[in-house]
């Protein structure tokens, strides 16, 4: 059954005659009643008494109306708003974060971004690292915004473009004592192992870690007690004295400031400096993402 039966059928209703159907349709009158055949033989009914002086709906022609009617309006209301997606996915950005980014970072920077350069409709989706690369691969985001360490995994180049933004570095962190100094500082004992909230594998910032820590050299005596993805998480368990955590300082300035509730668990040598970026296929993207590309460029350039 085609859409355009249905459009012929509420023309022949309207005009009760088959000529002028066929000419507001702008076909033949035999291609006209061809179609209104093939209609009632997909129906399994006549719509259409042509046996009396004048044309009329048969019964089923009467049942079969509404729902012609209905079915063009369904037709013609998806259409628009399929029209209307496409352009709103045009003018739109869809971004792929972090969670800890998408926290931290993302509300301040893009809120300096608009200040030069205005957008469409945003969308975010936040998740773990390695979800994050999964929908970036498969088309879902515009753009990612991730931390990076050469040491570690990233998006292929050669399909992927960098663009660093910001720098933010990992720092070992614990509760303090009532001294105010940490109850957990690297770097342990083997006779005693410090107790070690830990990023699980799927996490973007654990792979860095652990890439940065193979490559330092330094050995830390630790015994893992907690993970998760979720570098906030680990935040919330440090500060419950659960363990010692490598957390974005990004994330956990405001408890390191006097006053605040955690410390660094060990001095600067443990640190892991990273870079913010936001990553973009090199393939072309839609007008508007690219005007925001250009606008991110130039102000990581200004600074």
């Amino acid at each position: 059954m085609e859409a355009a039966w249905l459009e012929d059928f509420i023309a022949l209703v309207e005009t009760l005659n088959f000529s002028r159907a066929a000419e507001r349709r702008n076909v033949t009158q035999p291609a006209f009643s061809r179609r209104i055949r093939a209609l009632e033989g997909w129906v399994g009914a006549a719509l259409m008494d042509r046996g009396s002086h004048r044309l009329a709906l048969t019964p089923a022609g009467e049942a079969f109306l509404p729902a012609a009617r209905e079915v063009l309006h369904r037709l013609e209301r998806g259409r628009q708003e399929a029209r209307e997606a496409a352009a709103e996915d045009e003018a739109g950005l869809r971004f792929i974060a972090t969670h800890a980014l998408s926290l931290t970072f993302f509300p301040t920077w893009l809120g300096r971004l608009e200040g030069r350069h205005a957008s469409g409709p945003i969308q975010l989706l936040a998740d773990h690292m390695v979800a994050c690369e999964r929908m970036m691969r498969d088309g879902l985001g515009q753009f990612l915004l991730c931390h990076h360490h050469p040491a570690a995994p990233a998006l292929d180049e050669s399909d992927f473009i960098a663009l660093a933004l910001d720098t933010d570095v990992l720092v070992p962190v614990s509760a303090r004592d009532a001294g105010g100094a940490p109850l957990f500082a690297l770097p342990g004992t083997a006779e005693a192992p410090l107790p070690a909230l830990t990023y699980s594998p799927q996490s973007g910032m654990g792979r860095i870690l652990e890439a940065a820590r193979a490559r330092a050299g330094r050995q830390a005596f630790l015994k893992p007690v907690f993970a998760s993805h979720l570098a906030v998480a680990l935040k919330a368990m440090a500060l419950e004295g659960r363990g010692l955590a490598w957390c974005p300082l990004s994330l956990v300035a405001e408890e390191l400031a006097p006053g605040g509730r955690l410390t660094r668990a060990g001095g600067p040598g443990w640190d892991v400096p990273m870079e913010v970026r936001l990553v973009r296929p090199r393939a072309r993207l839609a007008p508007a993402a690219e005007a925001f590309w250009a606008a991110a460029r130039a102000g990581a350039s200004a600074g």
